[in-house]
């Protein structure tokens, strides 16, 4: 149910000449927590390049892209879009093909986005999708024929804000209705150009004013820098941003190489000179590539 709105129990199937196979699924079974009805509806934007963006998003899905040999490896990936709207192609889907490429079982999570009129409390809606999505996945696991052992999370912009929230809020419950209390905790992350502080200095203050409001108490701040968060038990980061990056400041990704350093937690970053903002997977600046770098880190984490 969305209020008292029932959920349709779609699932979109299609295959590729490749063997891949892409399903789209809803997030949740049933109730969707913190939700309120709402004329709001969903809406798929055009841009002029072509490229796919969605705002308001009501109703969150799960899309798996099955590689045609999976080696039981996932990543769960947020798009980003300042918490406005999702870049769904360049910074999931394309990213969801390319982990199939090399045999990972790549989910593009559409997550909710943060908005007073549809959810109770808009700072935790992204973070219960979340954790649902990490939840699914390892309940299906088996079936899917995953490692429930390697199922990691992936973000890009907000997105990435997303995706370190995960890696660090696992023991706290977002949905503190839910009965399942299967673990949450990411096997990894993977964080490219993220949002991850909201102090001042160089936060991505569009980012902080959708999720957190235009007022946000002391304690909401340092709960939602995620730099702050970053623990022992906080799962191995990969981290690229680039130096020039005009609207998330390459300081937000520096912090948290930096915590997770002081909290002996593995991690890699690469910090390319130029490249900007949003250049998904590929910065056009350089010709190296970011994502072989990941390869190479992902086969550490064999």
């Amino acid at each position: 149910m969305y209020g008292n709105i029932l959920i349709p129990l779609f699932m979109l199937i299609s295959a590729s000449a490749l063997g891949q196979t892409i399903t789209e699924m809803p997030l949740y079974p049933g109730i969707i927590p913190g939700a309120k009805e709402s004329p709001v509806k969903e809406r798929t934007i055009v841009l002029p390049n072509g490229g796919i963006r969605i705002a308001s998003v009501i109703l969150p899905t799960l899309k798996k892209y099955t590689p045609a040999k999976p080696n039981g490896t996932s990543v769960i990936i947020c798009p980003g879009g300042g918490y406005t709207r999702l870049s769904i192609d360049h910074e999931g889907e394309d990213v969801a093909k390319a982990l199939n490429e090399i045999g990972i079982t790549g989910f593009v999570l559409k997550y909710r986005l943060p908005n007073d009129s549809i959810m109770v409390d808009k700072s935790t809606g992204p973070l219960q999708d979340a954790q649902q999505a990490i939840r699914m996945v390892r309940k299906q696991a088996a079936a899917w024929k995953l490692d429930p052992a390697k199922i990691g999370i992936m973000g890009f912009s907000a997105g990435g804000h997303l995706a370190a929230t995960a890696a660090t809020h696992f023991n706290t419950l977002a949905d503190a209705t839910t009965k399942d209390t299967s673990s949450v905790r990411p096997a990894f992350v993977i964080l490219l150009y993220p949002v991850i502080s909201f102090e001042d200095s160089i936060a991505h203050k569009g980012s902080k004013t959708n999720l957190l409001g235009k007022d946000p108490t002391a304690a909401q701040v340092i709960l939602y820098s995620n730099e702050l968060q970053v623990t022992k038990n906080s799962p191995p980061a990969f981290l690229v941003h680039a130096g020039d990056d005009a609207s998330v400041p390459v300081e937000n990704s520096i912090r948290y190489y930096q915590a997770c350093i002081k909290n002996k937690v593995p991690a890699e970053m690469h910090i390319y000179p130029k490249g900007g903002h949003g250049f998904g997977l590929n910065n056009k600046t350089t010709n190296d590539k970011w994502f072989d770098r990941l390869i190479n880190w992902l086969n550490t984490m064999q």
